[in-house]
């Protein structure tokens, strides 16, 4: 007889609907400027890996999933050199 263990029954799940989430909030990130020059190229390929496996593993008869990234304006920055 073979010992194998069972996944936890409440163990976290990532779903196809929450790695099309994570795409949003690199975009959002990057439209915000939050990512520097040398960064970009990894987040970058990131991205373009999480795309690839969502539209590899999508049921071939349901429209690709949606993320749901809420927007939130963000607040003015006041130039503090001004005085």
């Amino acid at each position: 007889m073979t010992d194998v263990e069972a996944p936890a029954a409440d163990a976290p799940q990532i779903t196809l609907g929450d790695m099309a989430t994570m795409v949003q909030v690199v975009d959002l990130c990057s439209k915000r400027g939050a990512f520097e020059g040398p960064e970009l190229e990894t987040v970058g390929g990131l991205r373009s890996r999480i795309v690839a496996f969502v539209e590899a593993n999508q049921p071939k008869d349901e429209p690709a999933p949606e993320g749901a990234v809420p927007e939130v304006e963000a607040e003015a920055v006041e130039d503090s050199d001004e005085s």
